[in-house]
């Protein structure tokens, strides 16, 4: 098992934590990305809001934007937040498996609204 303690094991050698720490610039930068990030789902807040006033003129139109801000904002808090970002290709390989399926049930679901779809066809 590691030797996790601030003591070092070996005398004459730095402390395990003094490796771990983080300068000023690096936490300053990194809150910074993450304030820009905070600034960007805002945004993507007051579009949300501001698209969900206009008619587009159909309605798979209307749900057409607003998934795609949806799809815009769980994109960064996913990539920043969760940091997926980092992250290897296993994980973007599910990522991407998820998002289709999403998309399919969606269309399944739209599809299955509609009069004439087979669902609705009586025998």
């Amino acid at each position: 098992m590691a030797n996790h303690s601030a003591h070092p094991s070996n005398p004459g050698h730095a402390p395990a934590a003094a490796g771990h720490g983080h300068g000023h610039h690096d936490v300053a930068k990194e809150v910074r990305k993450y304030l820009l990030v905070f600034g960007a789902l805002i945004v993507g807040t007051i579009l949300t809001v501001w698209a969900a006033k206009i008619d587009f003129g159909a309605d798979w139109l209307n749900i057409a934007v607003a998934l795609l801000i949806a799809t815009a904002k769980a994109g960064l808090v996913a990539a920043f937040f969760m940091h997926l970002i980092d992250e290897k290709r296993l994980v973007y390989a599910v990522l991407g498996a998820t998002v289709f399926f999403f998309v399919g049930l969606v269309y399944l679901t739209l599809w299955s609204m509609e009069p004439t779809s087979l669902i609705h066809i009586r025998r």
